[in-house]
């Protein structure tokens, strides 16, 4: 199904609030940035994703101040930059929580300054201290060198904390990669984190969920994603677990939190990891919003709202207690 073929959005339901009411009849258009056709276009790829990085920093720049209470720094690890956020409120000290953030942006985009500027906000909502890895990403640095990142971040966090003390989580793309953050490290002899969480996450790079088609064209994710995902994968089969950790063994994994809505193409990505999870013991949650579309109402609904304290419930009830 093409952009102009694609069927109307249908009405927003009168079952949300007014905000994603609003937010649902007056969408934003994604569809108007389209990826190169020829994956070898480089030129062509950054020219894509510059346009993209403006648009996000562009909607992220209306929801937060430029003023916000946080301590901030940055380092370096193995050529790849990690910023550090620490609200004022929050301490410190050797044994402080530490979120592992991996940004989104369909695995391509969502780097440098945005990486620092998605995160900001999201590590203000923490009572803990945030590292975002601002892991290094297609045309230039595909598949394995992104998921390499934030295992190089994560060996770096261990450095820091003890397993107890450490979540892990990301959202889209980042959600691809936390997961299969966790899929590596179990390979790898890590030790797991205290949590996982994974919102609306993009598990699957096959696409072989049934939302990837009944959802097309409702959700705000206009395009098809397979050409961003070939992309990235560089010729390695989609199907890897590396890739598509839905496929991969989560045995052993941490307790996993697991968001979506009604509206979103990855709703199948969500619920078909949450019956994985399930049949393997691991104790997960599984959260699904009514008509809510990828990535929420725009930050400023009650449902919003309601998403981040169910966020952080999780976290609390994960969090190691004095």
């Amino acid at each position: 199904m093409t952009d102009t073929e694609r069927r109307p959005c249908p009405p927003a339901p009168t079952s949300i609030s007014p905000e994603a009411q609003a937010f649902l009849n007056s969408p934003e258009p994604f569809g108007s940035n389209d990826p190169p056709d020829d994956l070898r276009d480089i030129a062509g790829w950054e020219k894509f994703i510059a346009r993209a990085n403006a648009l996000i920093a562009e909607r992220i720049g209306r929801l937060l101040p430029a003023d916000l209470p946080l301590d901030e720094a940055s380092f370096d690890h193995e050529g790849v930059t990690t910023y550090v956020f620490r609200p004022h409120a929050v301490d410190e000290g050797a044994e402080t929580p530490v979120y592992l953030d991996i940004h989104g942006g369909g695995l391509v985009m969502g780097g440098g300054a945005i990486c620092q500027l998605m995160s900001r906000g999201q590590a203000l909502l923490r009572p803990m201290i945030t590292w975002a890895v601002d892991y290094r990403m297609p045309p230039k640095h595909p598949y394995p060198t992104p998921l390499d990142d934030c295992v190089a971040a994560y060996r770096r966090l261990l450095e820091e904390r003890s397993p107890q003390d450490i979540f892990v989580g990301g959202g889209s793309a980042g959600g691809n990669l936390a997961a299969a953050l966790m899929v590596r490290a179990k390979d790898e002899g890590l030790p797991l984190p205290a949590a996982l969480l994974l919102i609306t996450p993009e598990l699957d790079l096959t696409e072989s969920g049934d939302t990837f088609c009944t959802l097309h064209g409702v959700d705000n994710v206009l395009k098809p994603l397979m050409e961003t995902n070939l992309l990235y994968a560089n010729g390695a089969d989609l199907a890897h677990p590396y890739l598509s950790p839905l496929f991969g063994g989560v045995t052993g994994f941490p307790p996993t939190y697991l968001q979506s809505g009604t509206r979103d193409l990855f709703l199948s990505n969500a619920v078909r990891m949450h019956r994985k999870l399930l049949a393997a013991d691991v104790e997960t949650e599984l959260h699904v919003f009514e008509a809510m579309p990828h990535g929420g109402f725009g930050g400023t609904s009650p449902e919003d709202m309601d998403l981040i304290q169910s966020v952080l419930r999780f976290i609390e009830k994960h969090r190691r207690k004095p």
